[in-house]
């Protein structure tokens, strides 16, 4: 019988879409996101077994941008400057990148999964086989992709925390999203 994730003891820090196209300037920029950077760093620095970051790496054509349809602009086309990661993000500690958003016809908030549920980026996998407990998720935006993140996260048994002071979202008011979060069992760490 398979053990649950939350008899596994170790702990990652997965951080979320910290990428030039959300920063300030970028295409798709999220209010302050800039400001998770020292926070992030911060974290890395903390005693975490495994450090992962999951950026948008989408085709040319998404079907979530504007041109196709989509709402948003384009923005962390794969390959490019806006898909990077920052530079004063401190890469170095980073154990694995997860890539998300491929399919073309289908967007994917979650670094777990896309918006339809029909394709996993692995995490999952990846998180059970290194024996991955809990999850301590940063980054942005708080009330899409890392939102979407900890739901997934939570439901797939892990322990769940999101460190608030290291996310910054698109709405100006969290309450909303974070009540909702902590419905599905995901605790919210303020400092």
């Amino acid at each position: 019988m398979a053990s649950s994730p939350n008899a596994f003891s170790r702990r990652t820090l997965l951080v979320i879409d910290v990428q030039n196209d959300f920063m300030p300037g970028g295409s798709l920029a999220v209010p302050q996101g800039d400001l998770v950077i020292p926070a992030v760093n911060a974290l890395m620095n903390q005693d975490f077994d495994v450090l992962v970051a999951s950026r948008d790496w989408h085709p040319e054509n998404h079907s979530s941008f504007t041109p196709y349809g989509g709402d948003w602009p384009i923005h962390c086309v794969s390959g490019t400057k806006g898909a990077d990661f920052p530079p004063l993000l401190d890469q170095r500690r980073l154990t694995h990148i997860i890539h998300k958003g491929l399919d073309p016809a289908c967007d994917s908030y979650s670094a777990f999964f896309d918006n339809d549920q029909r394709h996993s980026t692995g995490l999952d996998g990846l998180l059970r086989g290194l024996g991955i407990g809990h999850v301590t998720i940063c980054g942005v935006a708080l009330d899409f992709c890392v939102a979407a993140t900890a739901r997934d996260c939570s439901k797939l048994g892990f322990e769940t925390v999101i460190k608030r002071a290291a996310c910054r979202g698109i709405s100006t008011d969290d309450t909303s999203c974070l009540n909702d979060l902590v419905a599905y069992g995901v605790q919210i760490d303020q400092t």
